[in-house]
């Protein structure tokens, strides 16, 4: 079989079961467990499909992701909540990164007026802030998502390895009962990975509908990146006292 026949054939059987391990795959198409690998490694880096833990999933298209918009008005007393106590931490004069997401953007409606330096790959934080003077806002560079309004790729990266800011507020898709924050797109990984490393201090805002956290793919760290996580009190409990065992400071509103 050639190897883009091969290709195609594996992105058909991810796109109708899902997540399958590397042995399965191997199977399914009659190769070794060796070409699998590569088969998997090229695609990753194609963007057609996100390496998961043992195997493979094929990589959501644009059009399959919902639009901002759409998600901005889920649950949106829990982001509010969660939001206004992430606003109590920052302090005038406070350097900040806002990562993509919704919550975020509530928190950034709440830094209107204030005198902090945020810097975000957030396009509707940028919108937010950007005609605000009392707001120094810093926008990384990158390839626009139009869809999630979001920057992503090597440069969004390479400019966050420039970057070293006292506190990020990180967002997430999912978390599982083991702490692991998990992001369902593949692309904004590596960003929010950059993310960590260009920070002293990381606050994870996650409202209780991202537990248990069935709605990611990829993992982006541990409970042990966290500082502070702040939730709702319907969040789940048993996660939560994981939170709490990583010396995890948990604030639920």
């Amino acid at each position: 079989m050639l190897r883009e026949t091969r290709h195609e054939k594996l992105l058909s059987i991810l796109g109708e079961e899902g997540v399958l391990p590397i042995g399965e795959i191997a199977t399914r198409l009659g190769i070794s467990e060796a070409t699998a690998r590569r088969d998997l490694t090229e695609l990753g880096r194609a963007g057609r499909l996100t390496r998961v833990y043992g195997g493979a999933v094929a990589a959501p298209t644009e059009d399959e992701e919902r639009p901002f918009g759409e998600v901005a008005v889920d649950d949106l007393a829990d982001k509010e909540a969660v939001a206004r106590a992430a606003a109590e931490l920052i302090a005038d004069g406070d350097v900040l990164l806002l990562d993509i997401g919704t919550t975020t953007l509530q928190l950034a409606k709440l830094l209107r007026g204030r005198p902090v330096t945020v810097v975000t790959s957030n396009l509707a934080v940028y919108d937010e802030l950007r005609d605000d003077p009392q707001v120094t806002l810093i926008l990384l560079g990158g390839q626009v998502r139009a869809n999630y309004r979001s920057l992503v790729g090597f440069l969004t990266e390479s400019n966050l390895r420039q970057l070293r800011v006292g506190r990020l507020f990180l967002g997430a898709s999912g978390v599982l009962p083991d702490g692991s924050v998990l992001d369902s797109t593949h692309v904004e990984v590596p960003v929010k990975r950059a993310m960590l490393g260009a920070t002293r201090e990381v606050v994870l805002l996650a409202t209780a509908g991202k537990f248990p956290g069935d709605t990611g793919l990829a993992r982006i760290c541990g409970p042990e990146r966290i500082d502070t996580l702040i939730t709702n009190k319907t969040s789940d409990p048993a996660t939560l006292a994981v939170f709490r065992e990583a010396d995890v400071e948990v604030v639920t509103v």
